[in-house]
C-alpha cells in the first residue's frame, strides 16, 4: 500500500518521480503529493484523487524545478483523504519534509508530547508526527536526528527525509515497509518497487529493517541505527522496463492473463532436469526434505487460495499432513508447531505484512521456514531460511493471475520433489506427472484463446448481484479463487462454499437466476458434484460448469458448459482457474469498472 518515489541528481527531480509514482499506481491510493527542493526552499504540491490531478497542478512536474524531490500516493489510514491529510508532510518551519508507507502505532502518545512543547498540528495522520519529531530533535545533523526518531516510533515505515539545510542530501529509512534504492549515472533514487525506477536503472539495494539511507547525486551509503556505514550487495533487474507497460493490451490483467504460459514454463523449465525435479535455490538436501513430518502453509488471499491447492496436492502425492493458515490468522492463534513441521509462506510481493509476521513469529520459534516468493531480495526471500522462486516476472494488476499460476506450479514442484524422496509415488506415476506439467503451458494457451465464448457468456451477467461458486477437494480451492477475481474487479458479490455444505444453509441463497459456477475436475467426484448442481438448479439456479473433456454427462447438471483439457487431476487448478479469470474479468471491463486497480484494494498490503 502506498508508494513513495525520490530522486536526487543530474536532472529535473519532478518529472522523474510523477513517472516514477504512475508506475506504482497498482499498489492502491487516494491521493498523491511532491516536496522538491528548488535551491533556496522545499516546496511541496499534494491533491485528493488519481496521479492526474497531480501532474496537471504541476504541468508534469514543470511548475516545481529542482533536481531533489520525492514522492507519494497515500492510502488513508489516519485521516480522511484529503489534501491536508496528503503526503509529504512539513515541519512547521517547511525546512524538513517527509513521505512516509506503514503505521506509526504509538503516534497519539508522540503527538501529545509534541503538542506540549508547542507543536501545532494540521492532518490527522500520523506521518506528521515524523515532521515534527525530526524538527524537534534536529540540531544540524540529520542523521543524528533520524536515529533519535527511531528509538521512540513504533509500528511500520519506509521513510524518505529532506532537510533543506541539506540540499545535495536525501535521506531514507525503512522497518517492515518495502523500500529500495538505486543508482545510475545520473543520480540516486528511492522507491517503493523496481518498477519506479527501472527505467532508470537495473541495479538496485534492497534496504533491511533499521537501515538508513544517505543519497547524494554521486551515490549512496547505508548505516545502521549506531551510525555505521554497512557494505551492501546490489541486485541487477533482469526483466527490462517494457515487461512493466501494457504492450498493447487493454488492461495490465489481460496482459498478465495471456503471460500465464511464460509465466508457467519460466517456473517449470529450469527445475526439471533429467527426468528429475531440481530445486537449486531451495538449499534442502533429501535428507533435509525425509526429516519434514507435517508442513504448515500460511498466506493471505490469491496465496492462501494456492495454498489450499497446495494442501490436496502435497498430501495426496506426499502423504503428509498440512494445515492451511490464513497469515492474518496464525500468529494470533498461537499455533502449536511440532518438532519435524516446517512453515511454509507464499506471497507474490515478499512483502505482505501479515505473512512476514508469520514467518518471523515461526522462526522466535525455532521452525524452518520456506518462502515461496516471486520478488528476489525482498524480505520474505531474505528472511526465509529456503526460498523458492515463482519466475512470475513484475505483477502490476492488483488482481493476480500469472503470481498465482506461478504459486501453484512451485507448489506442485515441491510435492513432487517430496514424493519422489519419500518413494510415495512409482517412477511411473512420477514421469506421466513431468510430462502433465510439461503440457500446462499450451493447454493454458489453448483455454486462453477461447477468450470470445467466454467474453459473451460473461456479458450475460454484467448485471449480476449474486453469484456462487462450489466445488469439492481441489474444485473447492479453485472456486475460492474463482470468487475472489470476481468480487474483486467486478464489485459483484460472490461466495464460495464446498459443494457437500450447500443443504447446510447455503441453498437457501439460491433463488431464480442465480448464477451458480460448479467447478467439477476431479474424476472421483463428479457424480457428487452433478448432484448438487441439480440440487441448485431445480431451485432456479442458472449453472454454470467448469469441467474436463469428456465429462458429457455433466451436460445435463448444467446450462452452460466450458471444458478444460485432460491433465492430471492434483494440477487441474492451472487449468480451471483461466476461464474463471477471464469470466471475472469480462464482466468488469462491461461494468466499466478500473480493472487494474480495483477501488479500496492495494497490491501489497504493507500494514496489517
Amino acid at each position: 500500500m502506498c508508494g513513495i518515489v525520490g530522486y536526487i541528481g543530474k536532472n529535473q527531480a519532478a518529472p522523474i518521480v510523477l513517472d516514477g509514482l504512475s508506475k506504482l499506481e497498482y499498489r492502491g491510493y487516494d491521493s498523491a503529493g511532491m516536496a522538491i527542493f528548488d535551491g533556496s526552499k522545499i516546496n511541496i504540491t499534494k491533491s485528493v484523487g488519481r496521479l492526474k490531478v497531480l501532474q496537471e497542478l504541476t504541468h508534469d512536474g514543470a511548475t516545481m524545478p529542482g533536481n531533489l524531490g520525492i514522492g507519494h500516493t497515500r492510502w488513508a489510514t489516519h485521516g480522511a483523504p484529503s489534501d491536508v491529510n496528503s503526503h509529504p508532510h512539513f515541519n512547521e518551519k517547511g525546512t524538513i519534509a517527509v513521505v512516509h508507507n506503514g503505521i506509526i502505532e504509538n503516534y497519539l502518545p508522540l503527538k501529545k508530547k509534541l503538542e506540549s512543547k508547542g507543536y501545532h498540528f494540521i492532518s490527522e495522520t500520523d506521518t506528521e508526527v515524523l515532521a515534527h519529531m525530526l524538527d524537534y530533535y534536529y540540531k544540524g545533523d540529520p542523521m543524528g536526528a533520524i536515529v533519535k526518531v527511531l528509538h521512540r516510533v513504533e509500528g511500520s515505515y519506509a521513510l524518505g527525509i529532506l532537510f533543506s539545510d541539506f540540499p545535495g542530501e536525501m535521506f531514507a529509512v525503512r522497518k517492515d515497509s518495502p523500500l529500495i534504492v538505486g543508482q545510475s549515472g545520473e543520480g540516486c533514487f528511492i522507491a517503493s518497487d523496481v518498477p519506479a525506477i527501472l527505467k532508470y536503472t537495473r541495479t538496485v539495494t534492497y534496504i533491511d529493517n533499521q537501515e538508513i539511507v544517505r543519497l547524494t547525486p554521486e551515490g549512496l551509503h547505508i548505516y545502521n541505527v549506531d551510525e555505521e556505514e554497512l557494505e551492501k550487495e546490489s541486485v541487477t533487474i533482469d526483466w527490462d522496463a517494457e515487461a512493466a507497460e501494457k504492450a498493447g493490451y487493454e488492461h495490465f490483467m489481460l496482459k498478465e492473463m495471456y503471460e500465464q504460459p511464460k509465466t508457467v514454463t519460466d517456473t517449470i523449465s529450469p527445475r526439471i532436469r533429467k527426468n528429475d525435479i531440481v530445486i537449486e535455490e531451495l538449499g534442502m538436501s533429501d535428507e533435509d526434505l525425509l526429516s519434514v513430518r507435517k508442513i504448515h502453509i500460511v498466506a493471505c488471499g490469491s496465496a492462501y487460495h494456492a495454498g489450499v491447492t497446495g494442501k490436496y496436492v502435497l498430501e495426496g502425492l506426499a502423504r503428509i499432513p498440512v494445515e492451511v493458515d490464513l497469515a492474518s490468522e496464525f500468529r494470533y492463534r498461537n499455533p502449536i508447531l511440532e518438532d519435524g513441521g516446517m512453515v511454509v509462506v507464499i506471497s507474490q510481493s515478499g512483502e505482505t505484512a501479515d505473512t512476514l509476521a508469520a514467518l518471523r513469529e515461526s522462526k522466535k520459534r525455532g521452525f524452518k521456514v520456506l518462502g515461496i516468493v516471486n520478488v528476489v531480495g525482498s524480505s520474505i526471500a531474505r528472511e526465509a531460511d529456503n526460498v523458492m522462486y515463482t519466475w512470475a516476472g513484475p505483477e502490476i494488476a492488483v488482481a493476480t493471475t500469472k503470481a498465482y499460476s506461478a504459486q501453484l506450479i512451485a507448489l506442485y514442484l515441491l510435492a513432487l520433489k517430496l514424493a519422489r524422496v519419500r518413494h510415495t509415488v512409482t517412477e511411473r506415476e512420477f514421469e506421466g506427472m513431468l510430462e502433465d506439467l510439461g503440457r500446462l503451458p499450451d493447454q493454458i494457451e489453448l483455454l486462453l484463446n477461447n477468450k470470445n465464448r467466454i467474453q459473451r457468456f460473461a456479458n450475460r451477467y454484467i448485471a449480476a448481484k449474486d453469484v456462487f461458486f462450489i466445488g469439492r477437494g481441489i474444485d473447492y480451492a479453485i472456486s475460492m479463487e474463482g470468487s475472489l477475481k470476481l468480487k474483486e474487479i467486478s464489485y459483484i458479490h460472490s461466495e464460495a462454499y464446498a459443494a457437500g455444505e450447500l443443504k447446510h444453509g447455503t441453498i437457501s441463497l439460491i433463488e431464480e437466476g442465480t448464477l451458480v459456477a460448479a467447478v467439477s475436475t476431479q474424476p472421483s467426484l463428479y457424480q457428487k458434484t452433478i448432484s448438487n448442481m441439480v440440487e441448485v438448479k431445480s431451485r432456479g439456479a442458472f449453472v454454470l460448469a467448469v469441467t474436463c473433456e469428456g465429462n458429457r454427462e455433466i451436460e445435463k447438471a448444467a446450462d452452460y458448459v466450458i471444458y478444460i483439457p485432460q491433465t492430471n487431476p492434483f494440477f487441474a487448478n492451472s487449468l480451471a482457474i483461466i476461464p474463471l479469470q477471464l469470466f471475472s474479468y469480462y464482466v468488469a471491463v462491461g461494468k466499466g469498472c478500473d480493472v487494474d486497480k480495483p477501488r479500496n484494494l492495494a497490491k501489497s498490503v504493507t500494514v496489517e
